[in-house]
Formats: C-alpha cells, sequence, structure tokens
C-alpha cells in the first residue's frame, strides 16, 4: 500500500488538469459578493483549483481519446515549459491584484481597508489542500484501476470497465452520502439539539400572561427551545412602550410552540392556535404569523418593531421546525419548514375567519432567510397571498422561494432582477433602501408585500445555475454594493457565492445579510396603525438601529 500510493504521489499532473486548476483558482481570487479573509481564499483556491484539475482532466482524456495524434517530446516539453511559465505569471498577477480587490470591495461596503492579506499563506493553503484532496482523488481512481482489472480476469473488457466504473461511482456516492453527510447532518442534529435544550444569557421565564412559557401558558417554558425562549422572554416591555410612544403601552403577545411539545406541523400549529386564543390575540388590531430559520430563530427587530408601532396592542405567532442551522435545514428539511409554514398560517387564518368580519385583526405575515421560504410555501402565488393576508415582510428571502422566484422571473421589462418591478408595483416591491418604497411612482393600493433584499445577498442569489449560467444580477446596471469588477465563471462563481455565505452577517446594514432598521420602513408599509407618520418610522430607525 505505501508503495501504491508513493506512485499516485509521484505521478506527473496532467497538462489539461494543471491548466484548468490553475485559471479556476486565479478566477476565484477575482471578487464576489462579500469581502473575505485570506484563509477563506486559500480554502476557496484549493477547491476551485480541484474543480478545474476534473474538468481539464476530463477533457484532456476525451481529446486523447478523440485524436491519436501525439506531440513529439520535445514539442511536449516546450508546451510545458510555456504553460508553467504562464501560470506562475498569472498567479502572481492575480494574488497581487486580490488584495486591492478586497480593499475596494470593504471600501464599497463602508468597511475598515485595512486587512490583514497574506498571499504567500493563500498560496501555501492551496496547494496544501489542493495536493491532499487529489491525492485522495488518485487513490480512488486506483482502487477503480485494481477493480476493474480484477473484473477482467472473469468478464470481457467493456463490461469490467462498465461494471468497474459503475461500482466505484456506487460507492463513492454511498460514502459521501450515507457516510460522509449523513454523519455529518447526524453530528450537526446531536449538537443542535444540545444547544436547544440551553437558555441564553439574560433571557428569563417571563412573568406575562400574554406569552407563551409564562403564567397560565399551555406550552411550558422548557418545551419552547433556546430560540423560542429567548423569543418570549424578550417582548418590548410596557416601560419601553410607554417611552417611545408616550402614553401606557399594552403586553405584547407572543406564542410560540417547540418542537419538544410535539413534532407534527398541525399538531403544533392545532396547539398555537389554542395559545392565540388563550392570550386574546384574535382581540388585537394587528396579528402576524411569522416563519422562523432552521434553529427556530426569529430575527427580534421583526417583533420589536411591531410591538412598538401598535405600544404594545399586537400579537404574534411562529413555530420551529427544526434544530440545526438554516444552511443545514435548508438541505434537509426544506419540505418540513414549508409544510410548517401552511399548516400555521392554515390554522391561524381558518380560526382569524371564524371572528365577525368587522372585528377581525389584521393578519400579516413575516420571515426571514428560510422564515421567508417557510411562509410562501402556504400560497399558490402571489395572487393567492394577497387575496388571503393583509400583508407581508419578507426579508433576505432565499433563492429557492417559490412566489420570489416567479415574481422576479415575470419582472417588467428593463428593471433589474436586483430590483424588480411586477405587475407596476401593485402588490410587491422589492426593497434595499427606504426611497425604493416608493418605485415606481405608482398607486400602491393594501395588502402590500413588500421583498427586503440587498443585491449583495449571497443568500438571495445563490444558487445550482450558478455553476453553468450567468446569472442577471451581473447584466448590466449592478446592484448598491455588487463590485463593478465581479465577473461570472463556471463552477467558480458558484463557489464563491456559496462561501460568501459564510460572511453574510460580517459586514454593515445594508449589505449581505444585514437589514437592520429598514425592517422598520417595510413594516411601516405593510401595516401602519392609524396616524403613524414618517417622522415616527424616522423615531423607531434610530431604536431599532443600534441592534441591527
Amino acid at each position: 500500500m505505501i508503495v501504491e500510493t508513493a506512485r499516485v504521489v509521484r505521478r506527473r499532473l496532467g497538462f489539461g488538469g494543471t491548466l484548468l486548476a490553475t485559471l479556476f483558482a486565479c478566477a476565484s481570487l477575482t471578487p464576489s459578493l462579500l469581502p473575505r479573509t485570506w484563509l477563506y481564499q486559500g480554502v476557496m483556491c484549493a477547491v476551485t483549483g480541484v474543480l478545474g484539475y476534473a474538468v481539464g482532466a476530463g477533457a484532456g482524456a476525451l481529446g486523447r481519446a478523440a485524436i491519436s495524434y501525439r506531440l513529439p517530446e520535445r514539442g511536449r516539453r516546450i508546451a510545458w515549459q510555456v504553460m508553467i511559465g504562464g501560470c506562475v505569471a498569472l498567479t502572481a498577477v492575480t494574488l497581487w491584484y486580490s488584495f486591492g480587490w478586497q480593499r475596494d470591495l470593504r471600501a464599497l461596503m463602508g468597511m475598515d481597508t485595512k486587512i490583514t492579506w497574506f498571499p504567500t499563506l493563500i498560496l501555501a493553503v492551496a496547494v496544501v489542500l489542493f495536493t491532499l484532496i487529489l491525492l485522495i482523488s488518485r487513490l480512488v481512481r486506483l482502487g477503480g484501476r485494481k477493480l476493474i482489472a480484477w473484473l477482467g480476469r472473469y468478464v470481457s473488457f467493456y463490461v469490467g470497465h462498465a461494471l468497474g466504473v459503475l461500482l466505484i461511482a456506487f460507492l463513492v456516492a454511498v460514502f459521501a452520502n450515507d457516510v460522509l453527510f449523513s454523519g455529518f447532518v447526524a453530528r450537526v442534529s446531536d449538537v443542535s439539539s444540545v444547544a436547544n435544550q440551553g437558555t441564553y444569557p439574560g433571557v428569563r421565564k417571563p412573568a406575562s400572561s400574554k406569552v407563551s412559557g409564562g403564567p397560565g401558558s399551555l406550552v411550558s417554558w422548557e418545551s419552547l427551545g433556546r430560540e423560542g425562549r429567548r423569543f418570549t422572554g424578550t417582548a418590548v416591555t410596557t416601560a419601553r412602550l410607554a417611552a417611545f410612544s408616550g402614553r401606557p403601552g399594552a403586553e405584547p403577545i407572543r406564542v410560540y410552540v417547540g418542537l419538544d411539545t410535539t413534532t407534527s406541523p398541525r399538531a403544533q400549529a392545532a396547539l398555537a392556535v389554542r395559545e392565540l386564543e388563550r392570550t386574546g390575540a384574535f382581540d388585537r388590531p394587528v396579528l402576524a404569523v411569522l416563519g422562523t430559520t432552521g434553529t427556530g430563530w426569529v430575527d427580534p427587530r421583526i417583533p420589536d418593531t411591531l410591538e412598538y408601532m401598535y405600544n404594545g396592542r399586537s400579537a404574534m405567532v411562529a413555530l420551529q421546525y427544526s434544530y440545526m442551522p438554516s444552511g443545514v435545514s435548508f438541505l434537509v428539511d426544506r419540505d418540513r419548514a414549508a409544510a410548517s409554514g401552511r399548516a400555521l398560517f392554515e390554522a391561524v387564518r381558518a380560526r382569524w375567519a371564524r371572528q365577525p368580519a368587522g372585528e377581525r385583526p389584521r393578519l400579516v405575515l413575516s420571515g426571514e432567510s428560510l422564515g421567508s421560504y417557510e411562509l410562501e410555501g402556504a400560497f399558490r402565488d402571489l395572487d393567492d397571498l394577497a387575496a388571503r393576508a393583509d400583508g407581508a415582510l419578507f426579508v433576505g428571502p432565499p433563492n429557492a422561494s417559490p412566489i420570489w422566484d416567479r415574481v422576479t422571473a415575470g419582472r417588467e421589462r428593463g428593471s433589474p432582477v436586483w430590483r424588480p418591478i411586477y405587475g407596476s408595483g401593485k402588490t410587491a416591491r422589492f426593497v434595499q433602501a427606504p426611497a425604493d418604497l416608493d418605485r415606481p411612482a405608482t398607486p400602491w393600493p393594501r395588502p402590500r408585500v413588500v421583498y427586503l433584499q440587498n443585491a449583495s445577498d449571497p443568500v438571495v442569489w445563490w444558487s445550482p445555475e450558478l455553476i453553468y449560467r450567468r446569472p442577471a444580477w451581473l447584466e448590466g446596471e449592478r446592484g448598491p454594493g455588487v463590485n463593478p469588477e465581479m465577473n461570472w465563471f463556471p463552477l467558480v462563481t458558484f463557489w464563491q457565492v456559496l462561501v460568501d455565505m459564510t460572511a453574510a452577517l460580517s459586514v454593515p446594514s445594508g449589505h449581505g445579510h444585514r437589514y437592520g432598521p429598514n425592517i422598520v420602513d417595510g413594516w411601516a408599509a405593510v401595516v401602519p396603525p392609524p396616524g403613524w407618520d414618517a417622522a415616527d418610522t424616522g423615531r423607531l430607525r434610530g431604536l431599532i438601529s443600534p441592534s441591527s
């Protein structure tokens, strides 16, 4: 085994693979949506380099099979020398420029441009990791060749090759899915389940009977989970409400049902409705159905803003459908997220419809990230949403969100994908800055749907199509905060934007996946209380922004 491994390591790199690996790695150094650290850049170079090597090696193998001509030894040597020299020069130049690209991107987002950037260490990380991945790949290939040779003793040459390739592909797929991926998900689930039992520092069991987990609640404090406890335990106090409004504030209603209560979405939704009834939620002027992210998290700005606007005379409800972080939940719990959103909205609306027509609260929706996807699953399309709800505020919706996708694809000609206009802006509008709420300058009747989406948010713009298709958001005029020097490269941009997600919350508000006080403007457009004006919005923005 040691001899075989040594032979794999000594084996010369392929011409096409080396060339494409270098080109892909250099492409990964170019700017993407968000700034990155030198360590992330080293890992990105390695992974994209491996992708490039695979493409180049595959193309080279096909070329050799189709064309029998081979260059003389001297010609091959010259070609290698020219290629290596060009690759070294290109790598050096790209590494040199990468420092400036990262500084320019940070300046575009109002961040400190004094950064630590080590081109030598980037190269070292990339080479070491690339070599490790390539070694593993070649060991797999060596095992495949051994298997094909063994099969050749019993079956014909072509049958042995076909069986060997299929068997190796099956084993690799099983190992990747059932061992690596399933093991990763199981480990994340275990860790997340333990974390779900904890409670954030400073969060206390509420004394109000108007929130889940408080006195008289049908849902125990212990069953809420970590995010549920934070949601119900941090409702805006009546003192803070009074300080903002100048009038006595009411106790806000917050209902939450965690996974530890019951894992059935319908049972959770039924329990949530009973909690809403217990707290008197259907007698409030506004009732918000909130979507949660994978861990059950609700962006605190979403409920806080609504409570300040209505001086506590609001009610809101949310369910937990997973313990795991949103990235993992999106892969394994996406269907459950949509089922939870559908079950909750249908149950709440059915009970809401039983109220006398003139006494029903305004029924609105809001969710951030995967929470937006969760609630969109309750409706067929935008018209169905507008017909059955009194408005919605969706924050940083994932690219896979079904209604968002159809509305964006159906935008009016000439409107950019990062700020689309659909149906003359009659129902839905897309916002990065408050001024976008007035675009287009046409009547905007209620119900209204607001999508808060930053042009530099990788959560919004990442999709598998980036592998093979240039995205519309890189065509024509760039959105605010998108580097004019960003380009699209097959496979590479897919990986760049995917890695950008890890830094989506490490940039200032208004960029990446940070929406901060713009949530105030969104709610003010969707469901303002009587007498609410622009001055009130400005005051509340100042109150909400410190936590953005």
